[in-house]
This record gives C-alpha cells, structure tokens and sequence, in this order.
C-alpha cells in the first residue's frame, strides 16, 4: 500500500509522515530530499538554480541514492551521504527553484516510483498523490494557516542553529508557495480523491490518529 501525503512547508507532513510510516511499518519516503539532493549538487557546482540549461547537463553527471525506513531517509549523492546538509537554509531556497525545472521533475520520478515498488510506503511531497502515486489507495493533503506555518516553519530552522527573523521566513514561505502552486508540470494542488486536513490547531499524534483510521479501513 502507498499512503501520499501533499501540502505546502510547515504543515506538518515531514513530522506525521514519519509517525504514520513508524505505526503502520511502513516505509518513509520524504520526496523534498530528493529535489533538495539535486539543489546541493547544483550549489555544490557552481550553477545558477535559474538557469534550467545548465541544471539539465547537471543531471547525467549526478548519482543519486537514497535509503528509506520507517522513519528515516539517507541521501547519498554521487557515493557522498549529503542528507545533514539538506536541510540549510540555502539549500532550501535552490530546491525550491529547482524543483520547478521540468527536467529536473522527469529525471526524479523514476527514482521516486522506484522506492514506491519497494513495500508499503508512506510518501510526502507535493505532487505524490497527483503525479508520483496517482493510484495510491489512500491520499491526503495537509494545510494550516499561513501564521502558523511560518511559526513552525521558523522554530525548525532556529532548532537547527539558523537566525533570522520570522517575517523573513514568511515571506520564503509565500515565495515558495507561488512557485510549487504556479509551476507548469506538476503543480502543488490536492488529488480529487485526497482527504484534506487542517492541522493549525492539531498535535502530529491527532493528524496521524485521523489518517491512521482512513488507512486502516483500506487495509
């Protein structure tokens, strides 16, 4: 079974993600390491993340590897672990650039569906129930008041040592959306099967107790 999990940053779907897949023993897909992998190795190069040219040529010289479990992703790249290196604020602004880039998406999806053909899956993303899994039996897409998204969203980055104002982590938020919902191949929209939730007023352990009632139906 492939559970898929859409939503925009700070809604909470890395957190409920990895507490549904440990639950049900089930992997963990975190499909944003993937295009966040792809932005460390554009930044690692020297490349512009606009430039769409230059990052396609990027592409055939990267080897990416990643190993998924109940509650956890490694990310190797080129034979390198880089996964404590994806989460920097810098990295995080080239993924979200990147992973417009259509053939930056075409070059990922195999890579994703075949982690998907490894056992039963809980993925999280932005288009895994609409473009990666459209036929996952059980979708959902997470949303959460703006305010709250970017205090969640703010409190990660100073958790993990990096300062800067939370107006600024709004407006990177706000960027960000326009770009994932506007981008002309798969962008951030629900499924029309998916189950939304709103999770501003609710703990991860209520979200993941509302999914694991709709999967455990389909079981």
């Amino acid at each position: 079974m492939i559970v898929a999990i859409d939503g925009p940053a700070g809604v909470g779907k890395s957190t409920v993600a990895k507490l549904l897949a440990s639950r049900l023993g089930f992997l963990y897909l975190d499909t944003g390491a993937l295009y966040r992998a792809v932005a460390w190795g554009v930044l690692r190069h020297g490349i512009e993340p606009t430039d769409a040219e230059a990052v396609a040529g990027l592409l055939t010289k990267l080897s990416l590897q990643m190993e998924v479990t109940s509650n956890d992703v490694t990310v190797s790249m080129n034979g390198t672990d880089v996964t404590k290196d994806l989460r920097t604020p810098a990295v995080s602004a080239a993924a979200s650039v990147v992973s417009a880039i259509p053939a930056v998406r075409a070059w990922l999806l195999p890579v994703q569906r075949q982690i998907g053909n490894k056992g039963s899956v809980v993925a999280e993303g932005r288009d895994v129930g609409t473009k990666v899994f459209p036929s996952a039996p059980v979708k959902f897409f997470l949303e959460a008041d703006p305010t709250v998204r970017a205090q969640r969203r703010h409190h990660e980055l100073v958790a993990a040592g990096h300062r800067g104002a939370i107006e600024q982590t709004s407006a990177e938020l706000a960027g960000r959306d326009d770009r994932d919902r506007s981008r002309a191949m798969a962008p951030l929209i629900p499924a029309e099967d998916a189950q939304h939730i709103d999770t501003s007023s609710l703990s991860a352990d209520e979200v993941v107790n509302r999914m694991l009632a709709v999967v455990t139906a389909k079981l």
